[in-house]
């Protein structure tokens, strides 16, 4: 169905209409059009809602009930809006072939509006279609507007997939991690940890981890040889971890998918093709009459093949074949891009050519993504020649006649950047892929001529060149290694803007380019870098200025450069940046107490580090991210961690489940992290009453001690919980708060109450949560009773007089007439 309005919308009538279409689409009409009268037309227009108030979109369905014959067709219609004041509005336009359309209107004033369909005599196929028109519907426009679908928090408590479809809201905190490297290793939609704790943890399953022991002293099992690193091209698709269990170039190559809230494992599967690995995921948006939603998919490459497989299952959905080299870039729709200009003609008769595959229009035999049938039924085991297929533009390039460089960056319907650096200086070309300027050159060879000591410097490798590139900022960072300077140049003119001032000589030593070991990124306006020096930079992204810089110092003096640990970005998320340590070549034994942290990106301040846990690898995986979960190995044990918040569970009791008023009570309970990690065979027999929840300042210390072995440590703060009276049956009374207090290291917590009314009260226990964990409560139930005065026992009341007087009396007499008895 069609909709004429400022943002996509889809009606149920449409459809509706687009089912019944299907059933009857190969009818016949009647081909004798000149002898037959016309056909009779049934027009209809429709408002949704019917009751709407000034400013709300109002969505008119309007069209014929007479469907045409092929999805190319459709009925020029007329919609006429009568507002309020009798004016008259005349939108024309022209149905889907089911004889529907849609249209968005906002009324601006209060009253009643009439909507009518209108249909001129129109002729089909040979058939004439008579004239017609709706009946007329009033749109009752007044000061309120209906109201709308009131949306859904998000969660407060620990969750899981599958997200229901209706909790749109939750996609902010849900994204994906969909490639190795994404641009500046920027993962946005998560609500990224705020502490260490961890989740739980599994064995990457190559290589037995830790300490070997024994005859073998302190040396550790193997990390990952150099360039053949361990957790490399690992992803998440909703909620799912995918890694590689082998390094590359083993003679077997398996995917382990693991569940990210829960930390078991989905599917484990291996592959033969030819060798071939995790490349990437994809997440596809596809829309055509029949279907619409995403697909997920997991790719492995070897050479020119590309394998697609189902992220649910692992079953292989279809291949392609001759896919053209490059690097790969996302489209608006998660389709698979690559980019190239090419010289068809000679070098004195150049024809330049702008090409883009696309992944989709392979699939789609040469149709736009969107148009074609149903995805999953069209691709089910069928392999595509991408080559023959891919390419869905071709535009002529004018104003381009000689060679202008390589691809430095694409970024999909906006534009492609070239460019050439030496010891001479720097060039750089753009070209617009904006739909509507498609081919335009931005800019032409803007040249920026090097200074004189560029003459002694490394202009190749990847220890010097282009580190980052800025779609939301237009700005690219040109690293040289010896003088350690960053140079920055706009993407939108090509111009020189700015360099920075020398760094540390051991950043030297960083892996600088973008597409090898990006620790130079750029998000919020800034740049970022961190490297062998240990010291964190952030420098103003259109200036230059350097903002703040942070040092992990070496508390144990136990790293090999310098008196820091060399630090690597792992990734940046909801305002934070990342880093754990790296070394380029294992040493062993591996120096101890490496960091892992998180700092603000704004200020630099730290947020949370835990030293000794997640230390990372130059040459294997890194930390990623994805439904606010990162997901990392860590080199010290062979360990797969997961760090979020987490569940918590909570128990109360009362000492006395019976007592009066002014009489103390003590109120006892538990706070308890049931992470899944806690419920492993290991933590429960080391704690066989529960992991005790802690606070966020204990927590790096206490995850090393719960997860690592690490020594007990001392002074370990619990949380702070909230203690409540409710009456109970009264659910009108306020609830009374008898106070706050902190758990203990074995998680237990008390408080103590002296009740001054009596009646049946609610115990409630609550704890509010933290960076660390979800919040949870406990109740439990308390009877409280009058207590007598001392009045009231001192002063019986009178009748207690007179009938314990009484019985005295008669007792006497009894015991009188007992000794006379006696006598006779």
């Amino acid at each position: 169905m069609k909709i004429f309005k400022n943002r996509t919308m889809f009606s149920a009538l449409a459809i509706l209409m687009v089912l019944s279409f299907a059933v009857s689409m190969f009818a016949v009409f009647d081909v004798n059009a000149q002898t037959t009268p016309d056909r009779v037309t049934y027009p209809f227009v429709d408002a949704v809602p019917m009751k709407a108030g000034v400013g709300q979109f109002v969505l008119i369905n309007l069209g014929l009930l007479n469907q045409l014959n092929s999805v190319e067709d459709g009925w020029n219609v007329t919609l006429t809006i009568t507002d309020p004041d009798d004016k008259v509005e005349t939108v024309k336009l022209m149905t889907w072939s089911t004889g529907s359309v849609g249209y968005g209107y906002t009324p601006a004033k209060e009253g009643n509006y009439v909507l009518q369909c209108l249909f001129d005599r129109a002729e089909y196929r040979d058939v004439w279609y008579a004239a017609g028109q709706s009946e007329k519907i009033t749109l009752q426009v007044t000061s309120e507007s209906k109201s709308d679908y009131s949306g859904h928090t998000l969660p407060a408590e620990y969750w899981a997939r599958p997200i229901d479809s209706q909790l749109r809201e939750w996609w902010t905190i849900a994204g994906s991690w969909l490639v190795n490297k994404p641009a500046n290793l920027y993962a946005p939609w998560n609500e990224a940890p705020e502490s260490a704790h961890i989740l739980w943890t599994m064995p990457i399953g190559d290589t037995m981890g830790g300490l070997s022991g024994g005859d073998n002293g302190d040396i550790g099992f193997q990390g990952g040889d150099a360039y053949e690193g361990k957790f490399a091209g690992s992803i998440i698709i909703a909620g799912v971890l995918y890694y590689n269990r082998y390094v590359s170039g083993s003679p077997q190559q398996t995917i382990v998918a693991v569940d990210l809230h829960t930390g078991k494992t989905l599917w484990e599967r291996s592959y033969d093709f030819g060798g071939s690995r995790i490349s990437r995921g994809q997440i596809l948006t596809f829309s055509n009459y029949n279907n619409r939603g995403t697909w997920a998919y997991v790719w492995m490459v070897s050479g020119t093949n590309w394998f697609a497989l189902d992220a649910l299952t692992g079953d292989l959905k279809y291949n392609m074949t001759n896919v053209p080299s490059g690097n790969v870039y996302y489209g608006p729709n998660g389709e698979l891009l690559i980019y190239s200009v090419t010289n068809i003609g000679t070098t004195e008769s150049p024809d330049y050519r702008l090409l883009q595959w696309n992944s989709t229009y392979v699939v789609n035999n040469g149709t736009r993504s969107g148009t074609a049938d149903a995805w999953g039924s069209n691709v089910q085991g069928r392999s595509y020649n991408a080559t023959q297929l891919g390419y869905d533009l071709n535009v002529s390039l004018p104003g381009i006649t000689s060679s202008i460089g390589s691809l430095l960056v694409a970024f999909p319907e906006d534009r492609l950047i070239y460019g050439n650096y030496s010891a001479q200086g720097v060039t750089l070309t753009g070209i617009s892929l904006d739909p509507k300027n498609l081919g335009t050159i931005l800019f032409d060879r803007k040249t920026w001529q090097a200074p004189e000591e560029w003459q002694g410097l490394t202009t190749s490798g990847s220890q010097s060149g282009w580190t980052s590139f800025s779609k939301d900022d237009y700005v690219a960072i040109l690293w040289t290694k010896e003088n350690r300077v960053n140079y920055a140049f706009s993407l939108e003119t090509g111009a020189y803007m700015w360099k920075s001032e020398p760094q540390n000589y051991a950043d030297a030593w960083a892996g600088a380019t973008a597409n090898s070991s990006p620790e130079k990124l750029i998000a919020y306006g800034r740049l970022y870098e961190a490297g062998p020096s240990g010291v964190v930079y952030c420098y103003d992204i259109k200036t230059g200025e350097r903002l703040w810089t942070y040092e992990a110092t070496d508390k144990y003096t136990e790293s090999y450069i310098r008196e820091n640990w060399w630090l690597a970005p792992t990734f940046i998320s909801d305002g934070k940046i990342y880093l754990g340590h790296r070394e380029h070549s294992t040493l062993e034994p591996k120096p101890r107490g490496a960091p892992f942290l998180a700092l603000n990106a704004y200020t630099g301040e730290l947020v949370w580090e835990i030293d000794g846990a997640f230390r990372q690898t130059m040459w294997g995986g890194r930390a990623i991210i994805g439904d606010s979960v990162i997901a990392t190995m860590d080199t010290y044990d062979q360990q797969i961690y997961a760090i979020g918040k987490g569940p918590s569970e909570m128990t109360t009791s009362v000492s006395s489940g019976v007592t009066t008023t002014g009489t103390p009570i003590l109120i006892t309970g538990t706070v308890m992290d049931i992470s899944p990690g806690t419920q492993s065979d290991k933590l429960q027999m080391r704690f066989p009453k529960g992991v005790p929840a802690v606070s966020d300042e204990s927590m790096s210390e206490w995850m090393l001690y719960v997860y690592k072995q690490f020594e007990r440590p001392t002074n370990t703060k619990g949380v702070e919980v909230t203690v409540f009276a409710q009456p109970r049956f009264d659910a009108t009374s306020d609830m009374i708060e008898i106070g706050k207090t902190v758990s203990d290291d074995s998680g237990r917590f008390s408080i103590s109450w002296t009740p001054q009314h009596e009646g049946e009260f609610d115990i409630v226990a609550y704890f509010d949560g933290s960076a660390s964990y979800y919040g949870s409560w406990a109740k439990t139930e308390m009877l409280v009773m009058a207590t007598e005065t001392t009045d009231q026992v001192s002063n019986p009341p009178y009748e207690l007089y007179i009938i314990t007087m009484g019985i005295a009396i008669i007792l006497a007499v009894a015991i009188v007439g007992l000794l006379l008895f006696k006598k006779k």
